[in-house]
């Protein structure tokens, strides 16, 4: 069914006192294993369980080119993005190495790349919604209609993803000129200078950083009456493969199940939907802190602690996926410890 709104609803914290006082009396001092104990108190209030199972991840990587590269914001031309896919099709890309190495099923969405429709492939959806995006510096990204459509597909992907077998979600992007879009997303949502925002991406010089924050601001000074939403915000500043997932986050949280977030664009996608839907936090497990300039300030933002701190900044979802076995071994904590009273474990002490 086609959306124009999400409805997300915020976790039913009705258990949390009894999920805090189980994690407490593991035999172990009380907030001794640090961030593990935060996801594995999210994941069984996500799912209402002080028993909660997380067996399977699915990740889906969404990929389109951007208009915006016309301004010359990338050191890499567009057909990188194209040869990045054929290269994540022949399962060479980091991202493969990944999923393969931790089991995880990767899917590659063809979200808007310039040129002719790609080879078919197995582990590829063709959700086309044009060649790239429009160049946000003088038009919005993209038409209300395409916005929807990536909202829509982006829905559908994510139900058969959970329909297949799947219980926890992680997304990926991949498209030159990507991180120009996400500062943008970053400077509208939290009304930032965009010098604040933009960073090396793929690694520009501190002259093409420069360039990059004046397109970003250039852009948002064109579509400042419209950026009234995140839709909106999305719709004006973003990228097909960034409006999927949005959408795909979006979906994810509705249907009560949590994803996994990555680095800068990954939140500058989830920016938008927490800006108009602030629960979708709920369902938000973040991976990492990315070493591209601005990550930590949107993660600040969010009053979010990511699991880890490795400098990545490559993209593809490459942290979520990194972060999935501590994911596991935060429910496996609270699934199979012992508790003092169960391991026989005296905590009262001599007097």
């Amino acid at each position: 069914m086609p959306k124009e709104r999400f409805t997300i609803t915020a976790v039913d914290n009705s258990l949390d006192a009894v999920i805090r006082n189980t994690i407490d009396n593991k035999t172990k001092p009380p907030g001794s294993l640090g961030q593990l104990e935060a996801v594995a108190a999210q994941v069984a209030r996500i799912q209402h369980s002080l028993s909660p199972q997380l067996s399977r991840l699915n990740h889906c990587v969404f990929a389109a080119d951007h208009g915006v590269c016309a301004e010359g914001v990338s050191p890499y031309p567009s057909d990188v993005t194209r040869q990045m896919v054929m290269n994540f099709m022949a399962g060479g890309a980091a991202i493969n190495v990944f999923c393969r190495q931790q089991d995880v099923r990767l899917t590659v969405v063809d979200a808007g790349l310039n040129g002719d429709t790609l080879p078919t492939h197995p582990n590829l959806i063709d959700a086309r919604l044009g060649n790239g995006s429009a160049n946000f510096m003088r038009h919005p990204a993209m038409t209300r209609t395409q916005y929807q459509q990536a909202v829509n597909k982006a829905a559908e992907i994510v139900e058969i993803q959970l329909a297949e077998g799947a219980d926890i979600l992680s997304f990926g992007e991949m498209g030159i000129g990507s991180t120009t879009s996400g500062a943008a997303l970053m400077a509208a949502c939290l009304k930032l200078d965009p010098n604040d925002c933009v960073g090396a991406g793929t690694g520009a010089d501190q002259a093409l950083i420069e360039h990059k924050a004046t397109v970003v601001r250039q852009a948002l000074a064109l579509h400042q009456a419209g950026l009234t939403s995140g839709r909106a915000i999305m719709q004006h500043l973003g990228g097909f493969e960034l409006a999927m997932m949005a959408g795909a986050m979006a979906a994810t949280a509705e249907l009560g199940k949590p994803f996994i977030v990555d680095g800068f664009l990954a939140t500058a996608a989830l920016m938008t939907v927490w800006y108009d839907h602030p629960d979708v936090l709920d369902y938000a497990l973040f991976s990492h802190a990315s070493g591209e300039q601005g990550h930590q300030r949107m993660l600040d933002a969010l009053g979010a602690t990511p699991l880890l701190q490795l400098d990545l900044r490559l993209g593809e979802g490459t942290g979520a996926v990194l972060a999935w076995p501590l994911i596991r071994a935060a429910v496996a904590m609270l699934n199979d410890m012992a508790s003092f009273d169960s391991a026989g474990v005296d905590t009262a002490g001599d007097d």
